[in-house]
């Protein structure tokens, strides 16, 4: 059982309710962490940025391989809303998250976000020069401050303990087929 409640919109103040009805006109939904999230709108807001690095990364970066970095990041993190989350997304684009055949950027991508939660002062070199290969400057600073966004949501949902939304429950781990 999560820590703190969800929003009650009927109740909250108009603030909140605008921030809400802010985030359905963007995404269409409302998730669990959004709605426990939107006691404060700034944390909101802070967390949505997410969305912001993501479409900087879109022309460089795509679905798949941001799926899988994600992914990477919530299981190091050990984050089951986070895990179930981009099991779904993969899942719904054809893709097996337990039988993934990973390309050379894939591969890439899901060792960078294992190493930043392992060991975030310890990043491998090695790791490192292969991502300097591959991508741009603007890119790798774009693609950290995503991994640090990711890694806090995997962190709030965690600590909080939000409840599993229960559109993703028949994707999680174990669920069996979706």
């Amino acid at each position: 059982m999560s820590h703190l409640p969800q929003i009650d919109y009927d109740t909250a103040s108009q603030e909140v309710r605008a921030a809400h009805d802010e985030e359905i006109r963007l995404r269409g939904r409302m998730t669990n962490m959004k709605r426990t999230l939107l006691h404060s709108p700034v944390a909101h807001r802070i967390y949505a940025e997410w969305f912001a690095l993501r479409a900087e990364l879109d022309s460089v970066i795509s679905d798949r391989e941001i799926w899988i970095f994600s992914h990477a990041i919530s299981k190091a993190a050990k984050s089951k809303i986070a895990i179930t989350f981009f099991r779904r997304a993969l899942i719904n684009k054809g893709f097996d998250p337990d039988a993934l055949e990973l390309s050379e950027a894939d591969a890439l991508l899901n060792a960078f976000g294992r190493a930043v939660v392992a060991d975030s002062n310890a990043v491998p070199a090695e790791l490192w020069a292969r991502l300097k290969e591959r991508y741009e400057t603007k890119t790798l600073v774009d693609l950290v401050a995503f991994a640090g966004i990711m890694l806090a949501t995997a962190v709030f949902n965690n600590v909080v303990e939000v409840e599993v939304d229960p559109e993703l429950e028949a994707f999680a781990e174990g669920a069996g087929p979706a």
